[in-house]
């Protein structure tokens, strides 16, 4: 885990196990960085580190501020290093998981989503940020469409390999399919060469044969989110969030919202029910039945004889 650019031998064990488990070059990343922040507060290799020692790392991460959420991710690439390459499990079982605060998703209102779309830039801005709402992508997966993943005639948009390695297909609304036709007369054609129509990209980036960067789509976003007016703090995922949470004040089945999502679990799709604005204002409370009329009490029958 040197952090000269010569690969050390752990961690070119480290990577090829990896690559075997055909981890994404983004998991990759994170965990070789991980490791490398733990080389550096160690001071030597990390593969004669003690169980003492990966207690003591994880309680610098906490008193030196790392979030929750970067702690457990640098403790993931840790834990693999040391299960998967070293097999050391006596390292491995003193690392500990911290439980994130669960926080709503930051939603839009239908309102708010149409003026973001409203004030986007550019056509091509407008056409992606469409696709991700009305749609329900993720940056990734709109950056990353291909011109043969479009399917007119049936009205569907398949999404290949995005989280998970799982394809999935979305429905293509006939707004959506407007914008694409449009885009795609006046797309820059440098990135065509030697390329099949099927496999061009839909928005290229400034790399030859390559799409355009997330980055360079979330600046996309914030310019029209500023021109809207916009207040919340909300990112280009809040797109997506608001397209499940929409789906689900229109009554839509739940299951059918996952499927669309990609999700593997309902229990990550069942969240936006706890954000859905429209359902929950229309549920009556308790209070309402406190100032309604009482009804009268009917009278029970009386075996007694009246008095005189």
């Amino acid at each position: 885990m040197s952090e000269t650019n010569t690969v050390s031998p752990l961690r070119q064990r480290m990577i090829e196990d990896m690559a075997a488990r055909k981890l994404t070059s983004h998991t990759q990343r994170s965990h070789i960085s991980s490791c490398k922040r733990f080389t550096a507060w160690l001071k030597r290799s990390p593969d004669t580190a003690t169980p003492d020692e990966v207690r003591q790392f994880q309680l610098y991460l906490i008193e030196s501020g790392t979030s929750i959420c970067n702690r457990n991710r640098i403790m993931t690439g840790v834990r693999f290093l040391f299960r998967v390459t070293l097999r050391r499990h006596d390292l491995a079982a003193e690392i500990w998981h911290i439980k994130e605060p669960e926080r709503l998703p930051p939603v839009l209102s239908p309102e708010e989503v149409k003026r973001v779309l409203t004030m986007a830039t550019s056509l091509k801005a407008r056409a992606m940020l469409t696709l991700a709402y009305g749609c329900g992508l993720r940056a990734g997966e709109v950056v990353r469409l291909r011109a043969g993943d479009i399917d007119s005639e049936q009205k569907i948009i398949r999404i290949v390999q995005s989280r998970g390695r799982k394809d999935r297909h979305v429905m293509l609304p006939a707004g959506v399919l407007k914008l694409l036709r449009q885009w795609w007369k006046v797309r820059p054609t440098a990135s065509n060469s030697g390329v099949a129509p099927e496999h061009r990209w839909l928005f290229p980036g400034r790399s030859q044969h390559q799409p355009m960067t997330t980055r360079q789509f979330s600046r996309l976003f914030k310019e029209a989110a500023k021109a809207a007016g916009l207040r919340k703090r909300v990112s280009l995922h809040s797109l997506r969030h608001s397209f499940a949470t929409h789906l689900l004040e229109r009554g839509r089945d739940i299951r059918l919202i996952q499927a669309l999502l990609g999700h593997s679990k309902p229990e990550t799709t069942a969240r936006y029910a706890r954000v859905a604005i429209g359902l929950i204002a229309k549920i009556e409370s308790p209070l309402e039945g406190l100032s309604a009329p009482r009804r009268g009490r009917a009278k029970r029958d009386s075996w007694e004889p009246p008095a005189p």
